[in-house]
């Protein structure tokens, strides 16, 4: 049978207090539209459907390819929400998943049971439903004395005895595609809220005699509907718990997974250890047998095996097998160290690329350089790349040795094996194998020292 999907993200959310549309709030990294899309994506689905409203530009901007959409302009409620797909779906023959954009803690494998449970009950609809230890805000889920599925009560229209059930609505169904779309057609806004309820049509259904089914979700946390702030740290936790499990089933050493904060699209190898105090972002690849220090921030970034980062950050850059780089070091966008390469302290590195078994140790700019294998970088070395409007490159072969204190001012060549003398301001290019020196000469004046304003005496 053919599996569809309606999911909802037209709200505002105005408890979020926020310009940014309620469902592209990021949770691990990655919007909670896009996590909910995700897991309808691990179930086959013959038809996936968003529904957008507020902002509805910046939401269909972040759709993945071929995703359909259809835009609520005004938003009445969940049932007119739903029913405006019926142009896309309402002659289709299947069954229709309708789900909650801002419910990013949901799996594939929670969908997939609720699918095959609504298969297996022959239902009309089937209610994802949770036992919940504070049901307020929650619909209801009112059953006979048989336990069949009476009604959904939503809160505000709940009595006393309604509002003291604890089997709660996750906001979450399968319909079958044509009845839902027929019942639609049916539903009113007489209601506190005067609007169109989803839920309305579950009383249309049992009043017609055709099954209703509830399927329990085994975890609770999964249920969570992001309204505010408080909710979306809930999310982020319960998230963060579970990304993090998993790398550890995976290989990987964390020293406190609680203090560990990665990203959803993270891929970690084997035998990695990571200190507390870390931050892994975006899609990041680190391989196997990697250190992570405590204190270091890494985004979008690949770390390749055996390297290290010692309580530095990486940003959108590549370290290749065997390097490392830190402590206080500072890898900016575009940076790519090749094997071996060592990156010290206080060191910085934006948009170059550097050799086999290059080092810089220490207190180093390098910016737009295209550098060779095996180039020593002393102390305190500068390229001045920018002149107050363009950017320069600078070039330096393999075995190059730059001196402490050098400033290296582009664009220029440093050749093969060439040098460049301690305190040298470079500004013209060095040939290989030459030894360069840019600096006034040293002239001692005798005695000079008794007249100056420093001067104490013996």
């Amino acid at each position: 049978m053919n599996k569809f999907a309606i999911v909802l993200a037209a709200g505002k959310g105005t408890r979020m207090k926020s310009a940014l549309p309620k469902v592209l709030h990021q949770v691990a990294g990655k919007s909670m539209l896009a996590h909910v899309l995700t897991s309808v994506s691990e179930v086959e689905i013959a038809k996936n459907v968003v529904i957008v409203g507020h902002e509805a530009d910046r939401v269909i901007a972040t759709l993945p390819k071929r995703t359909q959409f259809v835009k609520q302009v005004e938003q009445l409620g969940t049932g007119h929400a739903v029913r405006i797909a019926a142009d896309l779906l309402a002659n289709e023959d299947g069954a229709t998943l309708v789900i909650a954009g801002d419910t990013p803690l949901i799996t594939g494998q929670t969908l997939e049971a609720l699918f095959d449970y609504h298969f297996a009950q022959n239902a009309t609809a089937t209610i994802l439903t949770a036992i919940a230890p504070n049901p307020t805000g929650y619909g209801r889920i009112i059953r006979d004395e048989n336990g069949s599925v009476e009604k959904i009560v939503e809160q505000k229209d709940a009595n006393d005895f309604e509002k003291s059930i604890t089997e709660i609505n996750t906001g979450t169904y399968i319909f079958d595609n044509k009845s839902l779309f027929k019942a639609l057609n049916e539903i009113t806004t007489d209601n506190a809220q005067g609007e169109y309820y989803l839920t309305d049509v579950i009383e249309i259904f049992k009043k017609a005699g055709q099954t209703v089914a509830a399927h329990i979700l085994d975890d609770f946390d999964e249920s969570l509907g992001v309204n505010d702030r408080v909710a979306l740290s809930q999310a982020e936790l319960t998230m963060r718990k579970r990304i993090n499990h998993q790398h550890m089933v995976n290989g990987v050493t964390l020293i406190d997974p609680a203090t560990t904060y990665i990203d959803s699209e993270v891929t970690i190898g084997e035998e990695t250890v990571i200190e507390a105090n870390v931050t892994i972002k975006g899609n990041t690849f680190i391989g196997k047998n990697v250190l992570i220090t405590n204190g270091s921030r890494i985004e979008n970034s690949e770390i390749h095996s055996n390297c290290e980062v010692r309580n530095s950050t990486v940003e959108e850059s590549r370290m290749s097998v065997g390097s490392n780089v830190g402590p206080y070091a500072h890898l900016r966008p575009g940076t790519v160290l090749s094997e071996e390469v060592h990156v010290g302290n206080f060191v910085e590195i934006k948009g170059s690329t550097l050799g086999k078994g290059t080092k810089a140790g220490h207190l180093t700019y390098i910016g737009n350089a295209t550098v060779g294998e095996k180039v020593n970088f002393g102390a305190g070395t500068i390229t001045a790349n920018f002149d107050g409007k363009n950017k320069f490159n600078t070039e330096i072969d393999d075995f190059a040795f730059i001196g402490s204190n050098s400033t290296i001012i582009a664009p220029l060549h440093i050749g093969k094996n060439a040098l460049t003398a301690a305190g040298s301001v470079v500004t013209e290019d060095v040939p290989d194998e030459a030894v360069e020196i840019g600096r006034g000469k040293q002239v001692n004046k005798l005695g000079r020292a008794k007249k100056m304003p420093h001067y104490r005496g013996q």
